[in-house]
């Protein structure tokens, strides 16, 4: 269960920018099957400052590994880098099946219930990331919804060294597409050795950054740190009146590459089982019921 979370021992306070900032943090090594590994971290790991990621793979898959498997009370979230190799084939009980292409993303709302399921077309090799999203109370019961993104519909950032897609959100004034859910952006940046990219997580967002490959260095509310590839930090916004700059240097002598993500936490108590993310135990016992009783539907 995580509920709100005003500070962490592993967290530093920076009075004038109003955020607070978590230790750098490692992924924990998760494999399943012959055909998925990740780097795997959890909303624990960071007390909060998180919010309202409840948690983020670093996944490299290609085989079929999940099989079609039911959501509820979150969104469900892919985002494919774009050295991703053929086709991420996608189905859902909302009447979705496509394939997703290199650089793609696939936001699925769940909302009171959806069956989903994505595989690798044979021979293909993905790269990305899995992402659940909380939802808050509000919109656990919601009609499942969804969103796909085309690579080439993102718009790019390019210059000074720097290339940054804006998966979703917006970002130095630039507005790529919005989420079924809550608002968030996600970034998905490279940058050259020496180089450096900004980014203004707006009043009240927490931030999530990862350092995909390559070490960058963060400044952030008067503080700076340095990820090294598999490492992440997250920002917690301490005030809902405060801008905070996020700068990302590369310290390394070749490109890095980095993701981020900025929302406004929802800070609400939750339960999370396996793939829901409900309120309370009571409301996990009923949707589990459900998926049992085939309420969350079916994939053709």
């Amino acid at each position: 269960m995580n509920a709100a979370t005003s500070f962490a021992k592993n967290l530093t306070f920076d009075s004038a920018t109003s955020a607070s900032i978590t230790a750098p943090k490692g992924g924990n090594a998760l494999e399943i099957g012959s055909g998925f590994t990740a780097n795997a971290f959890r909303e624990r790991d960071f007390a909060g400052a998180m919010d309202p990621l409840v948690m983020v793979d670093h996944y490299r898959m290609s085989e079929s590994t999940f099989g079609a498997h039911p959501h509820a009370g979150l969104s469900a979230v892919s985002v494919l880098f774009e050295d991703s190799e053929g086709k991420f084939h996608n189905r859902d009980s909302l009447g979705n099946d496509f394939d997703l292409m290199p650089g793609d993303l696939y936001w699925l709302k769940a909302g009171s219930g959806a069956v989903h399921d994505e595989a690798p077309r044979a021979g293909s090799n993905i790269h990305g990331l899995q992402v659940f999203v909380n939802l808050p109370a509000r919109m656990k019961q919601n009609t499942p919804e969804s969103l796909r993104v085309k690579a080439q519909d993102m718009p790019t950032l390019e210059a000074d060294g720097h290339r940054v897609r804006i998966v979703l959100g917006a970002s130095n004034g630039i507005k790529g597409q919005i989420s079924p859910a809550l608002p968030m952006t996600i970034l998905d940046g490279k940058i050259a050795a020496g180089s450096t990219f900004a980014h203004d997580l707006q009043a009240g967002e927490n931030g999530w950054v990862y350092a995909v490959e390559g070490a960058v260095e963060l400044s952030v509310a008067g503080e700076k740190v340095t990820l090294q590839a598999g490492e992440s930090i997250a920002i917690e916004a301490s005030s809902d009146s405060a801008t905070n700059t996020i700068e990302i240097t590369n310290v390394a002598a070749s490109g890095a590459h980095f993701a981020l993500f900025a929302a406004v936490p929802l800070k609400e108590a939750f339960v999370q089982k396996g793939p829901f993310v409900m309120s309370n135990e009571t409301e996990i016992a009923q949707v589990e019921a459900d998926y049992a009783a085939g309420k969350l539907g079916h994939l053709e």
